[in-house]
């Protein structure tokens, strides 16, 4: 026993006795715990380094500090203390829904744009009278979160538009129509929720074309034949035969500029497409047609419009629509867009989910307002574009020898008096493309020969192109298109924008 009990009392002694590692440790163990020795006092500098930097700024930001507090107190009192110059009054503002309604006939569209008159120049004027939003708004409307449910351009109207923008709680229509024209009106504001946004919220819209009944008779051609001129119930029935043909889902590539089959973009939904009702004005006679859709494309409700009539007055056959929804170009006619005017917003599914806790957006207590301002300041200038103007009978009398063959491309006459419709982006993929577009301006002196100059922005390389080897939308000087202005194309020339 005394032996185990020695033993574990040297091997106690051995484990406190401290180490030495020059005497156990040689050759390559003794130069690697040297160096790890050596790497972990750089470590310990570095940190040292680091905290003594960061002391450094710590030491010189107090330093700007305490500066900066001394200069406030040797200007008096802390700024947040001072007074104002001018009274401030905090306004609490929330997002609202605005019913508006407008005639576009002397206007260049609904969106701003500087340098022309447009509608929502106008109105924001009229706000930022009422002081209903600051100069900062009034500049950059994105501040106020100001946007429009659809975007109408040049010459077409609308009864029933709707704006979002955040306004003060108390607001008074009446300050603000004060300050606008007669032809534009603020038919009533209600608040919304937060995230409402008129465009991505509208799950439909509904638009109206005013135009004559004669269109659709090519036997009639005087002055006095169109007045005298009423539509039979056989006629209405091909028509809406053919109106029916739209409604769906369909490609209507066709139906706008610059768009190819497969583009994804180019298919919207039609929900319904119907000659609405039929009456007298100056003693000619005009007929409404209504279409309803979840989104529209430049041109398509006027290319719409124009294909129908065409059928209709026997100078192509009901087939030529499955064609224009087929793969291949078709040169469709674009109506005028001095009848078109945009009717309804639809939001039912706004009003759906948020029917306990905000009004809803229907408006019906406001029809006969709507009416009255249509009739007193829309119709009159559709009737008297159409009498006096003779703005249906002049572009009849041009696409008398209208082709849909894009390689029978024929250059027409400039026409002022040709309006742009309505352009909306498709809601489903809430999608706005602003790239730069290609512009083909065409010297008339060269059309015959068949040859034009194609500018390209952007800094690219000016070429001469064949007429016939362009597939593209021909575009006037001032900026304007119509349908008869286009040329036929090749697919890989086509741009894949959404406008």
């Amino acid at each position: 026993m005394s032996v185990r009990l020695f033993q574990r009392f040297i091997s106690s002694i051995k484990q406190n006795l401290p180490k030495h590692a020059k005497l156990v440790k040689t050759g390559p163990l003794k130069l690697q715990i040297e160096t790890m020795s050596v790497a972990t006092k750089e470590i310990e500098n570095d940190d040292h380094l680091v905290d003594k930097q960061r002391t450094r700024f710590q030491q010189r930001q107090r330093k700007r500090q305490w500066e900066f507090n001394e200069n406030k107190k040797g200007n008096s009192e802390c700024e947040a203390k001072k007074l104002c110059d001018q009274p401030f009054e905090r306004i609490k503002r929330k997002k609202m829904a605005m019913l508006l309604g407008y005639c576009g006939v002397d206007y260049f569209g609904m969106q701003r744009n500087p340098g022309v008159k447009t509608i929502e120049e106008d109105l924001l004027q009229a706000l930022l009278g009422a002081k209903y939003i600051t100069e900062e708004d009034f500049v950059n409307q994105q501040n106020a979160q100001f946007q429009r449910s659809s975007r109408t351009d040049k010459g077409v109207s609308a009864a029933r538009q709707v704006v979002s923008v955040k306004l003060p709680l108390e607001v008074n229509v009446d300050e603000i129509n004060k300050r606008l024209p007669e032809c534009i009106r603020v038919f009533g504001i209600k608040r919304v929720t937060n995230k409402f946004n008129s465009k991505s919220k509208c799950n439909a819209r509904t638009y109206s074309y005013t135009l004559p009944t004669y269109v659709f008779e090519k036997a009639v051609c005087t002055d006095e034949e169109r007045k005298v001129y009423r539509i039979s119930a056989e006629k209405q029935n091909l028509v809406n035969q053919l109106l029916g043909h739209y409604k769906g889902t369909k490609s209507y590539h066709n139906f706008t500029e610059k768009k190819h089959h497969q583009d994804p973009s180019a298919s919207r939904y039609m929900m319904s497409f119907t000659m609405k009702k039929i009456f007298i004005e100056s003693e000619v006679e005009f007929a409404e047609l209504l279409v309803k859709g979840q989104s529209f494309m430049l041109h398509q409700i006027r290319k719409m419009v124009g294909l129908v009539i065409v059928i209709a007055r026997g100078q192509a056959d009901q087939g030529m629509i499955d064609k224009a929804f087929g793969k291949e170009k078709v040169m469709i006619p674009t109506a005028p867009g001095l009848g078109l005017m945009l009717d309804k917003v639809h939001y039912e599914r706004y009003d759906t989910r948020y029917k306990d806790s905000h009004e809803s957006l229907t408006w019906e207590d406001l029809d006969d307002t709507i009416e009255k301002f249509k009739m007193e300041h829309i119709h009159p200038n559709v009737v008297k574009g159409e009498i006096e103007g003779r703005n249906m009978a002049l572009w009849l009398e041009k696409i008398e020898k209208h082709s849909f063959d894009p390689n029978d491309y024929v250059m027409e006459d400039k026409d002022d008096n040709i309006q742009d419709d309505d352009d909306d982006e498709k809601v489903d993929a809430d999608i706005e493309n602003d790239e730069d577009e290609r512009e083909i301006d065409i010297d008339k002196n060269n059309a015959e020969r068949n040859v034009c100059d194609t500018d390209i922005k952007n800094g690219e390389q000016v070429e001469d192109i064949k007429g016939n080897n362009i597939d593209g939308v021909v575009k006037h000087n001032n900026g304007n298109t119509d349908s008869t202005d286009v040329i036929s194309v090749s697919e890989d020339k086509k741009e894949n924008t959404c406008v």
